[in-house]
């Protein structure tokens, strides 16, 4: 193997690993935004599907933000490759931040009162137990409310600042293929 290591990790270090990265967590971060910004397509389709898939990330739907994001891209004339890779904005150490931001934010809308809102232990427990009927509305009612309140902002901040950074992104691929290409004059003809 080209890439292994000369002396094999223990099963402590692989662990510390495991749970911090050697390379730290904003690596991963930037990889995926530079694959983003690295798509062939134009500055609106990639900034529409990363917008798509922001406001999927920030639904109460868990397991299916990657099909709402692609039906919200393919509505938008969005790219659907980056709409699959903006959902990851939901992972398993944001996922409980979003959802208690929407909920929070679903209850004040709603004017739901103290008296009827749940703790978070309640909430977890009917959560786990999938009583559908008895989540609707103290959980996943405010929760979808605050969502698109929330997921819309962020889709929207999302779209604009991954159109700017998109053209950016192609302005110089532009400026380095045109440096390029020789300069030909009026007779000569290409190869």
């Amino acid at each position: 193997m080209l890439f292994r290591r000369r002396k094999k990790a223990s099963w402590p270090e692989r662990l510390r690993e495991f749970f911090w990265p050697r390379k730290g967590f904003s690596r991963p971060a930037r990889y995926l935004a530079k694959r983003i910004l690295r798509l062939s397509a134009s500055p609106h389709a990639i900034a529409a599907g990363v917008a798509a898939g922001t406001f999927s990330a920030f639904t109460p739907l868990l397991g299916f933000h990657v099909i709402l994001a692609l039906a919200l891209a393919y509505l938008m004339a969005g790219n659907l490759v980056a709409a699959a890779l903006a959902t990851t904005i939901a992972n398993p150490l944001t996922i409980p931040l979003i959802a208690l931001a929407t909920f929070r934010v679903g209850e004040v809308l709603l004017g739901i009162r103290s008296g009827e809102a749940i703790s978070a232990a309640d909430l977890f427990h009917r959560m786990e137990h999938l009583q559908f009927s008895e989540l609707w509305h103290p959980v996943l009612e405010p929760m979808l409310v605050g969502a698109l309140v929330l997921g819309g902002s962020a889709a929207f901040l999302a779209y604009g600042a991954t159109r700017l950074a998109a053209r950016s992104v192609a302005a110089r691929r532009h400026a380095r293929l045109v440096k390029r290409v020789p300069v030909l004059s009026h007779g000569d003809t290409p190869l």
